[in-house]
């Protein structure tokens, strides 16, 4: 009996050993949580045994539990390495079109692949939620996998144009008749901005203004385009003012209040089509014209400023970057300037962690034990925030591991010294005459 009950504690503390081993071996693994091994008496008794005088029958491991308080963070330059500050589990699966058939996990080391999926090292692919780009509010929280296009939005043209400037009350006055863009001398001040055809080609619009001598707080306004051939003058359609060399341009005239009077070739000004320029299009709609739409200009006693320009055209857009805010809203910016919300982060939580079905690869599944997958958003209800830029370390205590390892052991040595004992009983049994 004595030695059934050695070998017991021995396998108990080999039970140990492999436990506490196994923590300091995964020390520096991404979201890894560090286990215990419990254990439980062996203790049976029967209607003809005297409980007052019955020993145990040694020990038994009970569980080796996982536990799943948070690591420290590691901080990185990649967008894509997330920590959840908090509860809930990232979840990640093997075929994104069975979303549904999951793994949890903590390790949030994550990577575009050859196709801008969102996967880990292992190729798993990130689950998140579709959001609305203008609320950015989750839609369904049905999981899906989520994609970073490399590409966004088709080419649009420019067509209507906004502009709110102050034009300087104390500028010189010269003549518009005189106007050429060449010279610089001819005009006060000029502004460029790009626009873009059908084709998503860009141009270079470049306003000029200059102060009237022939009619008192009103300023001439000549547009040009540049395209593959140097910059090219586009008139205005209905325009009331001309240079000698026949570019025609528009006046905006001013009360004495420096407040717009009125915008001559109405309000928006209409230019000449692209054709009619001359302008080199490359296959693209030389239809088109501008919409040039000044918003309450003024003509103060102050410097020139260009306090709005904004145009509706677009090109094509190339990622530039991706940003993941703290609950999760994957956000990618693209070189034509748009910024779209392409997903959430999905987050899942179970009722009993200590229920959850280790996979290895520091994942788990759900299981009846632990409970139904709850699938959430970070910063909502009992779902903790998401941090991008860090992931979450192993929350392993060296110090206390190795003082763990030190105790197995001598629970080892014990053992063995208990084991050896009774084997000694035994000879001295057998050798007795």
């Amino acid at each position: 009996m004595s030695l059934n009950i050695a070998l017991s504690g021995l396998g108990a503390a080999q039970k140990d050993m492999n436990t506490t081993s196994n923590n300091i071996a995964n020390a520096n693994t991404y979201g890894f949580k560090e286990s215990r091994a419990e254990f439980g008496d062996v203790y049976s008794a029967s209607i003809f045994s005297n409980t007052k005088t019955t020993t145990g029958g040694g020990v038994q491991t009970a569980l080796v539990a996982q536990q799943f308080h948070e690591g420290s963070s590691i901080y990185t330059n990649n967008p894509l390495d997330l920590r959840v500050s908090g509860n809930g589990f990232f979840a990640v699966t093997d075929d994104p079109l069975v979303a549904q058939d999951n793994y949890l996990t903590r390790n949030g080391s994550f990577h575009l692949d050859k196709d801008n999926n969102i996967v880990n090292a292992e190729g798993q692919y990130l689950l998140g939620y579709n959001v609305d780009n203008e609320t950015q509010q989750v839609g369904s929280f049905e999981p899906k996998s989520m994609n970073v296009p490399d590409q966004f939005g088709q080419p649009k043209s420019s067509q209507n144009i906004d502009v709110g400037l102050n034009l300087p009350a104390a500028a010189p006055e010269k003549s518009p008749a005189a106007f050429d863009y060449n010279d610089p001398a001819t005009y006060n001040k000029a502004t460029s901005s790009t626009v873009f055809d059908s084709l998503g080609q860009p141009y270079k619009m470049t306003s000029y203004y200059v102060k009237s001598n022939a009619a008192p707080n009103t300023w001439a306004v000549y547009y040009t385009i540049t395209d593959s051939n140097g910059e090219q003058p586009i008139d205005i359609s209905t325009g009331d003012v001309s240079s000698a060399s026949g570019h025609g341009g528009h006046t905006v005239s001013f009360n004495t209040d420096g407040s717009v009077n009125t915008v001559n070739s109405g309000n928006p000004v209409v230019s000449e089509t692209f054709n009619s320029a001359g302008i080199s299009m490359n296959g693209a709609d030389d239809t088109q014209t501008l919409n040039i739409n000044y918003d309450e200009p003024t003509q103060y006693a102050a410097p020139f400023e260009l306090r709005k320009f904004s145009e509706d055209g677009a090109t094509t857009g190339y990622l530039a970057k991706v940003d993941i805010d703290a609950r999760g809203t994957i956000m990618a910016s693209y070189s034509n300037g748009e910024n779209v919300a392409l997903g959430r982060v999905a987050l899942v939580r179970v009722p009993n962690e200590q229920g959850l079905s280790q996979t290895g690869n520091t994942q788990w599944k759900v299981t009846t034990t632990s409970g139904d997958a709850v699938y959430g958003e970070g910063m909502t209800g009992a779902f903790g925030r998401i941090k991008s830029g860090t992931i979450e370390q192993s929350n392993i205590d060296m110090t206390q591991e190795l003082v763990d390892l030190i105790t197995a052991q001598r629970n080892f040595q014990a053992n063995s010294r208990s084991l050896e004992v009774g084997n000694q009983m035994q000879q001295t049994i057998l050798q007795l005459r």
